[in-house]
């Protein structure tokens, strides 16, 4: 007989919940980064935790993954209060952390990364090797995926490394896995496999905590939604309880509208456009590809994994020389086969992986905005120091970057102002060509907001055109003009997107094959 969140079974009580924390509190250095925050996920529930970049999140899982000790508060495990929750105490719990960065052996093999858990727990001293791929085939058989054992895990794409972890962590004897902004970087395709996965380990019983700032999928996935902002619970209910307004109006605390994205025609129409592409080809990733972008143009690019959206970007930028057809800039023929080239003409380029390829993680914001700057800081042998500082400035404020200083390290901002640091440094080239691949990725609603905002003005006010590359359907509605669909190297749709929906994108997405 069920008494609230207990119930009993042959004389013993039995909790329904999983995990619970109670009135949770945790600082650092005194500042308050959780306040008497409760938390409850249930036995084979997916329970979506929201929330913008520094709210929270990252604290809350890390609390209870054991790597965080609470100032205050409880932790409950089965209905049993926990005293001192470790790191490998949570695991023994059950408790498995996905992270963004999936903590992968990427020169291991997958058979080598599967099996890796299970021989440090065994405490084996010497590896057996017809054990590990046992355990890797089963792990794989778990999860009803087919992975190729025996290559090296960083040769795997995003969701083939997301694939291992998640097998990992069910050869672990997860009861609750916490997957951290897991459709970061994952196509539409891959996410719906994703989802798929999910569905099958809550039929086996084990809980999902599904750590997300994207609202149509929490809403898609979960059954329960926790919504936090700066350190405390805001929203907490059943998902029917919520739409994405709703779930925005909590997480930022206020109402973002957005209205399409119009091109001025009367104003830029009779300009010559500031990119154009004639049968641009490049082996076997472009295939004749044509296109003309104006000023004050945003066009947005989709497509599946491997349709050579990326391959279009980094041509444009002149990291793929050796390319048939022509390029031309405002109207000129130019040869763009080096990034040098390419800046001086005015195109920029903004990486999907902006923590690898686009920041000097350990230099400060001013270091980063002046990386491609310093020629004209310097036409002689000194850096005009007072102009270096004026410009970082105009820009820390044109922006809107969160920081009291151009000396802050950039690893200390949240990927959102780490974003707007990337696309500063190129507007102080004077680009007039922007590509964004992924421009919002990783990055929270509100941040997501503010950047298309910039973007907007830039290509409305001062004529600035934009290729945006994105598997984010609703930021390309939202936010061009045009939307292009890529598959195999070619153009194989293009629609103006006041005349289009996101539903029909999508499908038309889907049925890329």
């Amino acid at each position: 007989m069920r008494s609230g969140p207990l119930f009993h079974v042959d004389g013993l009580v039995m909790s329904e919940n999983f995990i619970e924390l109670r009135n949770v509190r945790k600082e650092f250095a005194g500042v308050v980064a959780l306040k008497d925050l409760s938390l409850t996920i249930r036995k084979g529930e997916i329970h979506c935790l929201a929330g913008e970049n520094g709210s929270g999140k990252s604290t809350l899982i890390k609390i209870m993954s054991g790597v965080y000790q609470p100032n205050a508060g409880e932790i409950y495990i089965d209905g049993n209060k926990v005293e001192s929750l470790s790191p490998m105490a949570s695991i023994e719990h059950g408790v498995q952390v996905i992270y963004q960065d999936f903590s992968l052996f990427g020169n291991l093999t997958v058979a080598e990364n599967l099996a890796m858990n299970v021989q440090l727990r065994e405490q084996r001293q010497v590896l057996n090797w017809r054990k590990v791929r046992e355990i890797a085939k089963e792990a794989v058989k778990r999860l009803g995926v087919d992975l190729d054992l025996d290559t090296d895990v960083e040769k795997l794409s995003t969701a083939g490394k997301q694939l291992v972890a998640i097998a990992r962590a069910l050869m672990s004897d997860a009861r609750l896995i916490i997957m951290d902004e897991p459709t970061t970087a994952l196509t539409g395709k891959e996410i719906e496999t994703l989802f798929r996965i999910v569905k099958d380990i809550q039929s086996r019983g084990i809980a999902i905590l599904f750590v997300s700032h994207k609202m149509r999928e929490m809403l898609e996935i979960s059954e329960h939604i926790t919504v936090i902002r700066n350190g405390q619970k805001v929203a907490d209910g059943p998902t029917g309880d919520f739409d994405e307004a709703l779930i925005t109006r909590h997480m930022t605390g206020s109402d973002i509208i957005s209205e399409p994205y119009i091109w001025d025609q009367q104003k830029y129409g009779s300009m010559p456009p500031r990119i154009e592409t004639k049968n641009l080809t490049h082996g076997n990733d472009l295939d004749n590809i044509n296109l003309a972008i104006k000023p004050g143009e945003i066009v947005g690019v989709s497509g599946l994994l491997g349709s050579g959206r990326t391959e279009l970007a980094l041509s444009l930028f002149g990291m793929m020389p050796g390319y048939n057809g022509t390029i031309s800039i405002n109207g000129t023929q130019t040869v763009l086969d080096t990034p040098q080239k390419a800046i001086r003409a005015g195109v920029a380029y903004v990486p999907e992986d902006r923590l690898s390829e686009g920041l000097f993680l350990t230099q400060g914001i001013d270091r980063n905005m002046l990386a491609t700057s310093y020629e004209k800081l310097a036409p002689g042998l000194l850096i005009d120091q007072n102009k270096a500082e004026e410009w970082v400035e105009t820009m820390i404020r044109d922006m809107q970057i969160a920081t009291p200083t151009g000396k802050k390290l950039v690893k200390e901002l949240s990927g959102g102002n780490q974003q707007r640091v990337v696309i500063a440094r190129w507007l102080l080239t004077n680009a007039k060509f922007l590509i964004l691949n992924g421009p919002t990725v990783g990055v929270d609603v509100g941040s997501k907001a503010e950047i298309h905002r910039i973007i907007r003005e830039l290509a409305q006010k001062e004529g600035l055109a934009v290729l945006m590359i994105s598997d984010d359907v609703p930021e390309l509605v939202h936010n061009c003009n045009r939307i292009v669909l890529m598959h195999r190297g070619a153009f194989v749709e293009e629609m103006a997107s006041a005349d289009t929906s996101e539903d029909q994108i999508s499908d038309k997405l889907k049925n890329l094959t």
